[in-house]
């Protein structure tokens, strides 16, 4: 008997993807709304059955957590001067992290490694 492995949908982490770059439109990334209701749904989504998606959900859950961890820190020490750096750090840090899960998404894969600290 032949079966034929359907593709998960790839819609739910593809939307938190897109509404964390949003968040972008309406401020600092981890306050923006967008960026809250992004998270919310990767935990709502974080038990899919497919390990792909799975991994995809934790990476996003880890994004938005660690991004504001590096907005916090940033804001905290803006006055000192490093604060800018560290800000600039997680712009651009936070945008290759969505944009390189968006493409492992597209491409049917689960995200390398949904556990780092750094780009994945």
């Amino acid at each position: 008997m032949n079966y034929i492995e359907t593709p998960p949908d790839k819609t739910w982490p593809m939307i938190v993807y897109v509404l964390y770059l949003a968040s972008f439109l309406n401020g600092i990334f981890s306050f923006s709304i967008t960026a809250v209701i992004g998270v919310i749904i990767a935990y709502v989504n974080a038990t899919d059955p497919d390990e792909r998606l799975r991994s995809h959900y934790r990476f996003q859950i880890r994004t938005f957590w660690i991004g504001l961890l590096y907005a916090v820190v940033g804001s905290m020490t803006v006055l000192i001067g490093i604060g800018v750096l560290i800000l600039i750090w997680a712009v651009v840090w936070f945008i290759i992290r969505c944009v390189k899960g968006m493409v492992a998404l597209n491409e049917g894969r689960a995200h390398p490694d949904p556990g780092s600290w750094l780009f994945g």
